[in-house]
């Protein structure tokens, strides 16, 4: 038993962490060299990110997400799958890093949509649950161009989903509860939607840094 919980903390410390840790951030200091941060905010951001990397910048980005997400997934599944649980440790360390995501301890607790570590945690407890929250995310995001709606619709397909497919009860449980703290972290942004006032994709250029000399 004390084999299970030493297990279950070291599983819940690494994810928790791995998740607060900012996308940008690492990708700044270990992929790019650079301050992401400062090449524009909000709307903004995917407009000067693509003039200055390309599409080819958007994949490393991507790479770095997937790495950040991946690694602690399997290190909880390994290590829950010495006691012959590796789904249940998937599961876990999901929950954790998606706990993480959403309100990261390097960030004031203020996190992000976490739709793409959904679906992370998701794929490796059940594939089928990872590619059909992909797949109405995406689609969400490109018809709306709003994120946290497209985690919304993600989030609450991977619910549905795992109903369907998912038979162990405790499983089943993680994986609900996961996907929804995603789910009500994102609720708030259906009031700002109609009001204006929601982060909605856009192509629009900022100006602004050629008027900041240490850009």
């Amino acid at each position: 038993m004390i084999g299970y919980w030493i297990i279950l903390l070291l599983t819940a410390l690494v994810a928790y962490l791995f998740g607060s840790v900012s996308t940008l951030t690492a990708a700044s200091v270990f992929v790019f060299h650079r301050d992401l941060h400062r090449i524009g905010k909000k709307r903004f951001f995917i407009s000067n990110f693509r003039r200055l990397f390309g599409y080819v910048g958007f994949a490393k980005l991507l790479g770095v997400e997937l790495v950040r997400d991946f690694i602690p997934l399997i290190f909880g599944g390994l290590l829950m799958a010495i006691k012959g649980h590796a789904d249940i440790g998937f599961a876990f360390a999901g929950f954790c890093l998606v706990l993480g995501r959403v309100f990261p301890v390097f960030n004031n607790f203020r996190g992000s949509t976490a739709a793409v570590c959904l679906i992370c945690s998701m794929s490796c407890v059940d594939f089928s649950i990872g590619v059909s929250a992909l797949v109405v995310t995406a689609l969400v995001a490109w018809l709306s161009r709003y994120l946290s709606l497209a985690a919304i619709a993600g989030a609450a397909v991977s619910i549905l989903v795992t109903v369907l497919v998912v038979d162990d009860q405790l499983l089943m449980l993680l994986c609900i509860l996961t996907s929804a703290m995603v789910l009500i972290r994102n609720i708030p942004a259906l009031r700002r939607i109609p009001q204006g006032r929601e982060f909605r994709l856009s192509l629009e250029e900022d100006i602004s840094y050629k008027f900041d000399e240490t850009f």
